[in-house]
């Protein structure tokens, strides 16, 4: 064989361009050689290419072989050696006792028994291949990547595209030993990652694909191996797949969008690798200088590393899984989209859309990673190796984590620039937006927790995690929390004993600095009494007096009243000394409002999308549509009051809660409105000369009577509604908040427990709320629209009041002629002339109609109170019957306020059990 096949590939330097300035190779170079590459300085050399052509060399045996050595790396001399050392180790007697001359003849001889033309193919074309241009492969650096360490050299030339006047001698025609020599030196290349000469990559592996280097390097042997050395070596060759597939994962994960967590767990493993390569730089001491390091040793020495790179390699498959790099993982292959706001907010401010953050695309970073290793050191407990190798990964992979969990429970705040914590924080959601917040969204969403990327160790403290910081993030804002103070002390990794202890005393001190700053630097008591006046109409004289003043503009139509007169009335009416108002530190808060869709059609409206307990789908008032039967609201029916509280008792009181307030406000006031209508009619009845006198015509009288009854029996309605809502129903709700907002220890009564925690606070609030609508009625939307058309029967009545008495007037004969009747006194008849005038001259032209108009009206006067009469008692019957099936369904209240309404419709056809005709009607 010509001394040309016998060289190693020049990708050998490539892959070792650091060493190229090293001592060069004691060999007698070809011509093409000369002026292809530059010698190489690794010390793994090739021995100098005698006659025979083998080629390969182990280091001599004897100090005598080693001083050869170094001689010819120090003189560069020319020389042909007859391969000594490796002949010195051959178990074939023929190859340790033959000399150089015999085994040149030898091969030859089998060279020429093989083909015997293949020597003259040979040497024409090494004559041939002298002056052609030789084949010289440049490294070049790649561009830089986010991964800080990731390699910047290029791919060396793959051995495939090897010239084949330099590819190896084939591995047939060498005696056992030189193969193992060959195979051995190989490994040692492999095992870094690179081909060797008999060791080559597969044919579907292609080293520029990203994919290909993630799922590892396959090899495979050149033919002519010996049977015994093929089986030892394709077993270790998995490891050098491993390291390659691993080295690729350090530097894929390494980039910046994968997070911090695993930026830690690939420097772990780049420690790991880092030893690895010193392991096989001693093995190649080993091979240098041990004659007895065999293939067999080789195995021994690298079955431990083996096992760890499978460990990591198994690790990093599955983390490549998760991010789609190697193939989709079904279960998680859906996209991300929570964090849409956070991004569409960083492109609002200028950031630039990193791959990290594209939507739709899942990458496992942070909790997930941790959760990863964790759910494997638990499948792994029985091997001792293996976990304690993920006790040391999950360890520091989980330092940059402890850090952010460290800064959110001590400080309130998020340092997760690759949206990897547990806590997700939606930035665009900021504490301004409280005023218009319907949803109690900053409380809610502001901070969330992501389910789905919550390491197993934090699983059971999740909900403190959040509860600690959203706390300590509100004391913050308020400037209770000096953030420039480093923490001390803290765990800095899971299997800290500390841990958990760590959390649960960050969550109490937060709790209790929360609570503190509610309680009594924003004195929220305080706060919840006012509401409690102004929204509840409790010691409401302000309220009457205000109402008085303001009546000429609340009975003009919704669109038309004035606000800004209404708003200063009732600021000069809690002025006003002596009222409970006047004392109110928070009386300015307090803001007038009208709402032009009515009570009825926004309470059924809420009910009907999710019910009222769940606050999320309120909408802003001034959102909602106008309905039909919403344009014919006065002011009295649309009013309601407003109320701003400052950050942070804002939690507290938020929107929802104050919708809440409006919604029994607006209530309460329809009852007080309607009380006062049936009081003014009550007042006219008693006053007006029409309706005060006994008239002659019996039947006249008679209606007379069944309109007072009616009258009488609305009022009662009203006033028990009223009393049970007030009296039953918000103030022993009240007087139970108020309790559990006691902060003192001494429950000696069996009172309620104090609340210990902020949230338990809210919840308090958002429950006394809750139960007072659903025991008002408010949130049922039978309920709501039998007591609807209870309230339009009554209001109906008490309008048409006036014209009831014009209608008395024109049809009652003592009071059609001129002269005072008997029955009447002289003030009557004064009122009963003034009223005339009043209303003109059109009683006086009908003074002289005959009896039959006077019968037509007085029939169709009984016509119009009989349907007053029919629709109430119907109505009111229905009401109870609900009531009495409500009150042993849900709620027991209802019962008592069941038997108090029972009395308006004793002695009526409806009193008792509604017959089957009723039911039907019900419906």
């Amino acid at each position: 064989m010509s001394s040309s096949s016998n060289t190693r590939p020049s990708s050998h330097a490539e892959r070792r361009v650091a060493n190229e300035n090293g001592p060069a190779r004691a060999r007698a170079p070809s011509a093409q050689e000369r002026g292809s590459k530059s010698p190489r300085a690794d010390p793994r050399r090739y021995p100098p290419t005698s006659a025979s052509g083998t080629t390969h060399r182990r280091a001599a045996s004897s100090s005598q072989g080693l001083k050869g050595a170094v001689e010819e790396r120090r003189t560069e001399r020319v020389q042909v050696t007859t391969r000594e050392t490796l002949t010195s180790r051959a178990r074939s007697p023929e190859r340790r006792s033959g000399p150089p001359v015999q085994q040149q003849e030898r091969a030859r001889q089998s060279e020429v028994s093989r083909a015997t033309s293949g020597d003259t193919k040979a040497r024409q074309s090494r004559t041939a291949e002298a002056p052609q241009v030789p084949w010289n492969p440049e490294a070049s650096l790649v561009p830089h990547t986010t991964a800080p360490l990731a390699s910047r050299i290029s791919i060396p030339p793959l051995a495939s595209q090897v010239p084949q006047s330099i590819q190896p001698r084939p591995l047939h025609e060498m005696s056992l030993e030189v193969q193992e020599a060959a195979i051995l030196e190989d490994l040692l290349f492999v095992f870094m990652g690179y081909e060797g000469q008999y060791i080559r990559f597969s044919k579907n592996y292609n080293p520029t694909v990203e994919k290909d280097r993630l799922a590892g390097p396959s090899f495979k042997i050149l033919p002519g191996l010996d049977p015994s050395l093929q089986d030892l070596t394709t077993t270790m060759l998995k490891m050098a797949t491993h390291y390659g597939a691993v080295e690729a994962f350090v530097e894929v994960q390494s980039r910046e969008e994968f997070g911090a967590v695993n930026h830690a767990l690939c420097a772990s493993i780049r420690k790991l690798l880092h030893d690895y390569l010193i392991l096989i730089a001693q093995l190649e001491t080993q091979f240098l200088t041990n004659p007895s390091f065999t293939l067999h040793v080789l195995n021994l020495y690298t079955l431990p590393t083996s096992h760890m790179m499978f460990q990591l390699y198994s690790l990093a498959h599955e983390i490549l899984k998760r991010n789609s790099l190697l193939e989709e993982d079904l279960e998680d292959s859906d996209g991300d989209f929570d964090d849409i706001e956070n991004i569409l907010e960083t492109l609002r401010e200028g950031g630039d859309l990193g791959p990290g953050n594209i939507p739709g695309k899942k990458i496992c970073k942070g909790g997930s990673v941790l959760g990863l290793i964790t759910k494997r050191l638990e499948t792994m407990s029985g091997d001792p190796a293996a976990r304690s190798l993920l006790t040391s990964l999950l360890r520091d992979s989980s330092r940059p984590y402890m850090m952010m969990l460290n800064e959110w429970l001590h400080h309130g705040s998020i340092k997760d620039p690759h949206a990897e914590f547990l806590v997700r924080e939606q930035k665009s959601i900021k504490r301004e937006r409280l005023e218009q917040d319907y949803t109690d969204e900053y409380w809610e969403r502001r901070y969330t927790i992501r389910d789905n990327d919550v390491p197993p160790q934090l699983e059971g403290v999740k909900d403190k995690v959040l509860l600690a910081g959203k706390y300590l993030n509100v004391v913050r804002e308020c400037g209770g929390v000096d953030v420039s103070k480093a923490v001390k002390d803290v765990p800095r990794s899971f299997d800290d004993n500390r841990f958990l202890d760590n959390v649960n005393s960050a969550y109490a001190h937060a709790n209790e600095s929360l609570l503190n700053l509610l309680l009594t630097t924003h004195a929220l008591p305080a706060r919840l009494r006012s509401l409690k006046h102004y929204f509840f109409l409790d010691r409401s004289d302000f309220f009457t007096y205000f109402l008085e003043l303001g009546a000429s503009e609340l009975r003009k139509p919704v669109k038309a009243v004035n606000t800004s007169k209404l708003q200063s009335l009732l600021d000069i009416v809690l002025q006003q000394p002596g009222s409970v108002a006047a004392h109110d530190p928070f009386k300015e808060d307090v803001k007038v409002e009208m709402n032009e869709i009515s009570l009825t059609n926004s309470l059924t409206r809420v009910v009907n999308i999710s019910g009222i307990e769940q606050g999320e789908t309120l909408q802003t008032p001034a959102s909602q549509p106008v309905n039909e039967s919403d344009k014919s609201a006065v002011g009295f029916t649309s009013l309601q009051l407003d109320y701003s509280v400052p950050f942070p008792v804002s939690l507290v009181i938020s929107r929802k809660t104050i919708w809440r307030y409006q919604a029994l406000f607006r209530y309460l006031l329809s009852l007080r409105y309607l009380e006062q209508q049936l009081v003014n009619c009550w007042q006219t009845h008693n006053r007006a000369a029409s309706w005060s006198h006994k008239s002659s015509n019996k039947e006249l009288e008679m209606w007379k009577r069944r309109v007072f009854t009616l009258r009488a029996r609305m009022l009662v309605f009203v006033q028990q509604l009223l009393y049970f809502c007030t009296a039953e129903v918000i103030e022993p709700n009240w007087q139970a908040l108020m309790g559990r907002l006691n902060t003192k220890e001494d429950n000696k009564d069996g009172a309620a427990p104090a609340v210990r925690t902020v949230d338990e606070l809210m919840q308090d609030h958002v429950d006394f709320l809750d139960t007072c609508l659903k025991e008002c009625m408010l949130t049922n939307s039978r309920l709501l629209r039998i007591h609807s058309k209870l309230m339009q029967t009554c209001t109906m009545f008490a309008t048409f009041t006036s014209w009831l008495s014009r209608e008395l007037q024109q049809n009652d004969p003592d009071l059609a002629g001129t002269k005072k009747p008997n029955t009447m006194s002289k003030q009557q008849w004064a009122r009963c002339q003034a009223e005339r005038q009043r209303h003109g001259d059109s009683t006086s032209s009908n003074s002289g109609a005959g009896t039959a108009p006077d019968e037509a009206r007085l029939e169709k006067m009984f016509d119009v109170i009989k349907k007053y009469e029919y629709n109430f008692s119907r109505h009111l019957q229905i009401l109870l019957d609900a009531l009495n099936h409500y009150a042993a369904t849900e709620t027991v209240v209802l019962l008592g306020l069941c038997a108090r309404l029972s009395t308006a419709n004793q002695g009526t056809q409806y009193s008792g059990l509604r017959n089957d005709e009723d039911n039907g009607a019900q419906a």
